[in-house]
C-alpha cells in the first residue's frame, strides 16, 4: 500500500482518531524512523494535552515530505491502538471491493499488495 492513499485515508479518517492514539509511543516510533526530527519530537513533548498533541502530530505528518510517513504511523498504530489500524484496513478493504465491483481500473486509489 502506498504513503499516498495512506495519507488519504488517515485524512478521511481525522476527525474519527485525531485526538484518540496514544501519542507518545507512536511520537517515539515515528522519530526512531527518522519520520519527524528532533526538533519536531521536542515540540510534541511540550505539547502538554494527549489530544492536542495527537492533532498536532498529524499536522507535522500531513506537512511532512517523509515518502513513507503514514506507512510508518499506520506500523506504529498496530501495537497499542491497533483499531485505528483495523478500521483503516477496513475502508481500504471496502474501497478496493467497490473498485472491482464496479469493473473500474482506472480510479483515483490503486492498491499495492503490503
Amino acid at each position: 500500500m502506498t504513503n499516498e492513499i495512506l495519507k488519504q485515508v488517515f485524512q478521511e479518517m481525522h476527525s474519527e482518531i485525531d485526538t484518540r492514539f496514544r501519542p507518545n509511543s507512536t511520537t517515539s516510533v515515528l522519530f526512531s524512523k527518522n519520520v519527524i526530527n528532533y526538533e519536531d519530537y521536542d515540540i510534541l513533548q511540550y505539547v502538554p494535552a494527549p489530544a492536542d498533541r495527537c492533532r498536532k502530530l498529524l499536522s507535522m505528518l500531513h506537512r511532512s515530505s517523509h515518502p513513507q510517513a503514514f506507512i510508518h504511523l499506520r506500523l506504529a498504530l498496530l501495537d497499542e491502538d491497533s483499531w485505528i489500524v483495523d478500521k483503516i484496513d477496513k475502508r481500504l478493504t471496502s474501497e478496493l471491493q467497490q473498485l472491482r465491483l464496479s469493473g473500474s481500473s482506472n480510479g483515483k486509489r490503486v492498491l499495492l499488495a503490503y
